[in-house]
């Protein structure tokens, strides 16, 4: 693209202007507003929006952005990733590509020769599905690889993780550990196999050296340009720690802090701990705030981990993890929404859904106003629940990929008869349910693009299973747009800053290489970013 980018003297109140784009913007009732040109004040908000008619600025600008013609959108903001998890995991071993057993365990192996002073091996991204395994992996599959030193694998889903027999002994592992309330320790003939799931995880976890700060700010510079590469110019991070938080508040302090982060506590004590008594304030120019908690309902579908209403067609007496009963999740979400904080709240099986429905309509007796009560995945729900969603302002925070990814273990996990609620987007919307899309980064890639295609299509990156995979659920472009921008915003309370391109909002967008309004779903799937911009301010160029 043939950029031109003049820098001219900047009078008492100048600004910039981004001129000759193929403009697109949603408003507050999800119409389409159209523009040629963006005018930015020196807040690095948006002045006005200019339509080709309108003349332009005679005064000096600071300067002017000839984008020749390519289509400008809002940011992209991802309404639930991991920020820390996907920085860490880019600078560890990842295992999400192996498309087999064979081949972990081979990048397994090259990765330890090539790092003999690493105490443990760490990473995780792995997939039993994706290898074709047709069972779990075990100790005894990473010991092939190395056996002479502890290695920990989380699983693909954050909710599994896989250890070999070093790292079994290290953190004290036997047939007599007792299981842990809300985990499964998977045993066979009586002896664990090195798969320890949801809560379970802890046991090994606890032992393994953590990241030094230095490693930390790494991980966090990575995530960061890893998401502005894509478009994503803020996120809703799902389970900030307190050591996450401070890592975060380093990056702003220094000014690293590009992103902007409305972040949700992992738990209680957490968030008493970052933010005090009530959410915080906007920081660093509007790039973080804890707006709320993050808490858990269930585990995940591919571990068995998420709760259902009835056992597993693929596993007969198995109904998954119940992670809080009734009082204490309900304990939980009062206690924060008792001091203002927003609540999530991670539901998976039908069964988790259906409790966490019913405690939102018992809370929001006594919790009245505006609380946008969350509810994270909602990816199998019982079809007499769906209507439920749409009481009390609930926000159904879902991630698209997710359909495409999952839909063949989910038709195995309980089979097609029980799917009629299963990544429900459309029933949603018909619902009045508002609707908030994410990618779960890094359990999927940061790819809001790979979103959207997946949204309108229901297909895969392989245009599979053609027509779509449940395809009354298909949504339209704007829709599917809009709970990437306008809605994704809603769901954090940031409705009022950024989302669109209205004025007095930040100016944050993307400079694209397609008009995604014209394209086909695969074409979408393929666009590629050319510049992100945060706040009135180049974050990426790439040059096509």
């Amino acid at each position: 693209m043939a950029v031109a980018l003049l820098a001219l003297a900047a009078p008492a109140h100048a600004d910039g202007l981004v001129d000759n784009v193929n403009g697109y913007t949603l408003e507050g009732k999800g119409t389409v507003q159209r523009f040629t040109g963006l005018l930015i004040d020196r807040q690095g908000k948006v002045a006005r929006l200019l339509t080709g008619r309108e003349k332009r600025p005679t005064v000096a600008l600071d300067y002017k952005l000839d984008a020749g013609g390519k289509t400008l959108l809002p940011g992209l903001i991802d309404a639930h990733g991991h920020v820390m998890q996907l920085g860490l995991q880019a600078l560890s071993l990842d295992l999400s590509d192996t498309k087999s057993l064979a081949e972990a365990q081979e990048k397994l192996r090259r990765w330890a020769a090539e790092r003999p002073n690493l105490r443990w091996i760490t990473g995780g991204g792995w997939n039993q599905e994706q290898w074709s395994l047709g069972r779990m992996p075990t100790a005894a599959d990473l010991d092939a690889a190395v056996p002479d030193r502890p290695v920990w694998l989380m699983r693909v889903d954050g909710h599994a993780g896989l250890a070999n027999t070093a790292a079994l002994q290290r953190a004290g592992i036997t047939a007599k550990t007792p299981q842990p309330v809300g985990g499964r320790i998977a045993l066979a003939a009586g002896k664990p196999t090195g798969l320890f799931v949801d809560a379970a995880t802890d046991l090994v976890a606890r032992v393994v050296p953590p990241p030094q700060p230095r490693d930390y700010d790494l991980a966090f510079a990575r995530a960061q340009e890893m998401l502005l590469a894509g478009g994503i110019t803020a996120v809703a991070d799902m389970g900030t720690s307190v050591a996450d938080w401070n890592v975060i508040r380093r990056a702003g302090d220094a000014g690293r802090l590009s992103v902007r982060i409305m972040s949700y506590a992992a738990g209680i004590e957490p968030m008493i701990a970052i933010a005090g008594t009530a959410p915080t304030p906007w920081l660093y120019d509007g790039r973080l705030k804890m707006a709320g908690v993050k808490l858990f309902a269930d585990g995940a579908l591919g571990s068995r981990g998420a709760w259902l209403k009835a056992d597993y067609a693929d596993a007969p007496r198995e109904r998954g993890l119940q992670l809080l009963d009734d009082a204490k999740l309900r304990n939980l979400m009062s206690r924060a929404a008792m001091d203002g904080f927003q609540v999530a709240v991670h539901a998976i099986g039908d069964a988790a859904n259906a409790q966490v429905l019913g405690a939102i309509d018992e809370l929001a007796e006594t919790y009245k106003g505006d609380r946008r009560w969350r509810i994270e995945h909602a990816q199998i729900v019982d079809p007499a629940d769906l209507p439920r969603f749409g009481r009390n302002g609930i926000v159904a925070s879902m991630q698209p990929v997710h359909a495409t990814s999952d839909r063949l273990m989910a038709e195995a996990r309980l089979g097609p008869a029980r799917l009629g609620g299963a990544y429900a987007w459309r029933t949603m919307l018909d619902n009045k349910v508002p609707l908030a899309f994410g990618s779960d980064f890094p359990v999927e890639r940061p790819d809001a693009f790979a979103g959207l295609a997946a949204a309108v299509s229901r297909e895969d990156a392989n245009g599979q299973p053609a027509g779509g995979w449940r395809p009354d659920q298909k949504l339209r472009f704007t829709e599917a747009l809009a709970a990437f921008t306008t809605g994704a915003a809603y769901a954090g309370f940031a409705e009022d800053r950024i989302g669109s391109l209205t004025a007095g909002h930040f100016a944050d967008f993307i400079l694209i290489d397609r008009d995604p309004f014209e394209a086909t779903p695969a074409a979408i799937r393929g666009t590629q970013v050319i510049e992100t911009w945060i706040g009135g301010k180049r974050n990426v160029l790439r040059k096509q």
